[in-house]
């Protein structure tokens, strides 16, 4: 097939050296910066550097993007894909996206399916995009309405460049779940590094200052987008943990041993039942 992968930081630099390694699959590449086209052409990351026009013969294309400019660029160029390409976007959000993107896709005639690859890294660019990115993962799709056929098309494709697992999913279920399981770790993240202690931790810290500072080294930019479009979500989810954080804080203060114990304990007992 035709793939066209649109923005080629790590995210979409990753799905070029992927299906360049696991695949034979026809890559095109499409960015902002004609530098880094060039750069993933001279490493074998893409077949060929594309532009709008390019879409007209694609089979499978990858928005990755922030999400609004996902949406932004399909708008203006959507009429060039051809009827039954299928659309994907990469974005950690999918309220904000999938009903716009599925919008367009009966006034252009393809077919939008979203996605999600949960992996990444704290940092960005196509410099530390790499082929193995997506060992072991896990695609999420949000089908949007799109028939089966196009379904299995997108699930097969993650699965040939090593995802380990496909989750099906509504955008409404997964920005509940994406709210909990990344966003809340990266503002936990920022919030903890902003103590004025953490510039003096070096010789004082270990594994349990690098697990919960880790993806503080973050893109504010996108975070930002992602977490004001999935505002409602997130806010739930803060305020269970400053809720839970209250309780421990009320337990320190007051010296109350047993009290203590006993909310540590049930989170530790949470952990044991996950088997993690």
């Amino acid at each position: 097939m035709n793939i066209v992968i649109i923005g080629l930081g790590i995210i979409g630099g990753s799905f070029c050296k992927a299906f360049k390694l696991y695949t034979d699959h026809h890559i095109i590449g499409i960015n902002r910066t004609s530098e880094v086209a060039e750069q993933a052409l001279r490493e074998g990351a893409i077949d060929e550097i594309g532009t709008a026009d390019s879409l007209q013969k694609a089979d499978v294309v990858f928005l990755c993007m922030y999400p609004q400019a996902c949406i932004d660029y399909i708008e203006k160029h959507g009429s060039k894909i051809k009827n039954g390409a299928i659309v994907t976007d990469s974005s950690g959000i999918k309220r904000a996206i999938c009903p716009k993107l599925k919008e367009l896709s009966l006034k252009y005639g393809f077919v939008f399916v979203g996605s999600h690859p949960m992996a990444g890294k704290e940092k960005n660019g196509f410099a530390v995009s790499e082929a193995e990115l997506y060992k072991g993962a896990s695609f999420i799709i949000t089908p949007c309405g799109a028939d089966q056929k196009y379904v299995d098309v997108l699930a097969q494709l993650a699965l040939s460049i090593g995802f380990g697992q496909i989750k099906i999913t509504t955008p409404e279920e997964h920005d509940r779940m994406i709210a909990f399981t990344s966003q809340l770790p990266h503002v936990l993240a920022c919030a903890y590094v902003m103590s004025p202690s953490c510039k003096n931790h070096k010789g004082f810290s270990a594994g349990s200052y690098r697990d919960v500072s880790r993806v503080a080294n973050i893109n504010s930019k996108l975070w930002s987008e992602l977490f004001l479009e999935n505002r409602e979500p997130l806010i739930d989810e803060l305020d269970i943990l400053v809720e839970n954080i209250g309780k421990i804080v009320d337990a320190v203060k007051e010296n109350d041993k047993e009290k203590l114990t006993a909310l540590l304990e049930e989170g530790h007992k949470v952990k044991q039942l996950l088997g993690e």
